[in-house]
């Protein structure tokens, strides 16, 4: 698959230097404001029954076995999974940890909220309006660089450790997310598919608007100078999208 043709810049920083790269009030409104359409779209993928994201799959999945909410799930996962950057030596950022402890209880928040849908229409509508939130939410919260969240973070560690490429990593583990979550009993469905093809290029789609640009204060220029560029493959998957 070939890039967009239009690349999205992104700062290279490290977690306290992404606090001191200017605009901090903006960048953490909108990644909470992010978190919680995020959420949001998760209520919406699994109201709608017809398919949700790998990992909320897998989430589901333990849900049905575990006396929890699905966001007290989504947030042991998140611990699980920040325990293995241990190893790997990843470096949390401030968006890293508000990830893990919002991402739940707005999912929950989110399920609060929404009445379940009547009918195929509906609930096809909730699964694909899910997948465009879940794009827009996942650009703004990216968009505002403090940090990858817990399940990208475990992907570009292992991709750095292993020396596989990041494509194939993050596909084992959404490939081993989906078939354990559908093994517990997660809804596995046409959602899924449209979730695994269509997420990748909205995304990549918002990301060109919603991107704030940093101060890299070790060159005192704006951070496209030292910048990594997130190509639309990179984006073609999950929660992540980029944060689950």
């Amino acid at each position: 698959m070939e890039k967009t043709s239009v690349d999205i810049r992104m700062a290279n920083l490290g977690p306290l230097a992404q606090l001191t790269a200017g605009r901090l009030p903006e960048r953490l409104t909108r990644l909470i404001v992010g978190l919680w359409l995020y959420g949001l779209s998760i209520a919406l993928m699994i109201e709608g029954a017809v398919g949700a994201a790998p990992w909320d799959v897998f989430h589901v999945g333990v849900s049905r076995h575990l006396p929890l909410s699905l966001g007290a799930i989504i947030i042991l996962a998140a611990a699980v999974v920040l325990a293995a950057w241990i190893p790997l030596r990843q470096k949390p950022g401030l968006g890293t940890v508000l990830n893990a402890v919002l991402l739940g209880p707005f999912a929950d928040g989110g399920f609060a909220l929404m009445p379940t849908p009547d009918g195929i229409v509906a609930r096809y509508g909730y699964s694909l309006s899910g997948v465009v939130v879940c794009a827009f939410a996942t650009a703004l919260y990216v968009g505002a660089q403090l940090g990858p969240g817990p399940r990208d973070g475990l992907m570009t560690g292992l991709a750095r450790r292993t020396g596989w490429p990041l494509r194939r990593v993050r596909t084992l583990i959404e490939v081993s997310m989906l078939v354990s979550g559908f093994l517990l009993g997660g809804t596995v469905g046409l959602g899924t598919v449209v979730f695994a093809f269509g997420i990748g290029p909205l995304t990549q789609f918002f990301l060109r608007y919603l991107v704030v640009p940093l101060v890299d204060h070790r060159t005192a220029v704006p951070s496209p100078a030292r910048a990594r560029t997130v190509a639309g493959p990179d984006l073609n998957g999950s929660t992540s999208c980029m944060s689950v």
